[in-house]
């Protein structure tokens, strides 16, 4: 299992699922997470710059003979409307969110095509299947991711080749942390207050965790999901539903 940006939040859970359950799990990040489980293999890469992606890629095919998933997980998060989004702002964005996934989609492709067998999971969002204030560029590149799972489950289905896009919603992780505190920052606002509050926004009255968007990317990564393929799957405490 290949997971980019796997070190600190989402990804990080995601590798520790997938070692678990007896993969080998390979870590594509800029930085590693020294807390980390050693089991897991780290490969340093700017999932940003596609020439870096797909030499990582195939470093690993080499060493390892195979790839049975490919969870596209590296993300950045960034706040403005399409007025206060700079052209820079928006390369940055889509240079990690959706460049990076076109890059390592492509790197895997031809072995799961050899293999007549492979998932590809893509970490969309909520913001997949909604709007959300203040999010031109992050929500365009999750709606991307998407359509990416869609376009690519029906392209690559003859070779046995899954591809599905997961969709949380509001997740305890460093990303959500990091946009509070920014927000906090700049508003003013009391830092207790703004996260009760966020978990007053869920349906079921919490935030998501790490652990939990794992578990969803490892079944859908399993044989008992074999047949599930070109979706989009949500896990957002019923957000998305109000």
């Amino acid at each position: 299992c290949i997971v980019t940006g796997g070190s600190y939040g989402i990804g990080d859970a995601v590798c520790e699922k997938f070692i678990d359950q007896g993969y080998a799990v390979i870590n594509l990040d800029i930085k590693a997470n020294p807390t980390q489980s050693k089991a897991i293999g780290w490969l340093k890469c700017d999932v940003s710059v596609s020439s870096e992606v797909s030499q990582a890629i195939e470093q690993t095919i080499k060493q390892h003979g195979r790839v049975d998933c490919l969870v596209s997980n590296a993300g950045i998060h960034f706040s403005a409307t399409i007025e206060d989004t700079s052209e820079e702002d928006f390369e940055r964005v889509f240079g990690l969110n959706v460049k990076g996934a076109i890059a390592a989609t492509k790197a895997v492709l031809p072995q799961m095509k050899s293999q007549q067998n492979g998932v590809i999971l893509y970490m969309a969002s909520d913001q997949a299947l909604i709007a959300k204030h203040n999010s031109f560029a992050y929500n365009l590149s999750k709606a991307a991711l998407a359509s990416m799972a869609k376009t690519t489950a029906l392209d690559y289905a003859k070779y046995q080749i899954r591809a599905n896009a997961i969709c949380p919603g509001t997740i305890e992780t460093p990303l959500y942390h990091n946009a509070i505190n920014r927000y906090v920052a700049q508003s003013g606002a009391d830092s207790d207050k703004v996260h009760a509050e966020e978990a007053a926004l869920q349906p079921i009255g919490r935030l998501g965790q790490a652990s939990e968007v794992a578990a969803l990317t490892y079944f859908l990564a399993s044989d008992e999901a074999r047949f599930i393929t070109g979706s989009l799957q949500v896990i957002d405490g019923g957000y998305t539903t109000q």
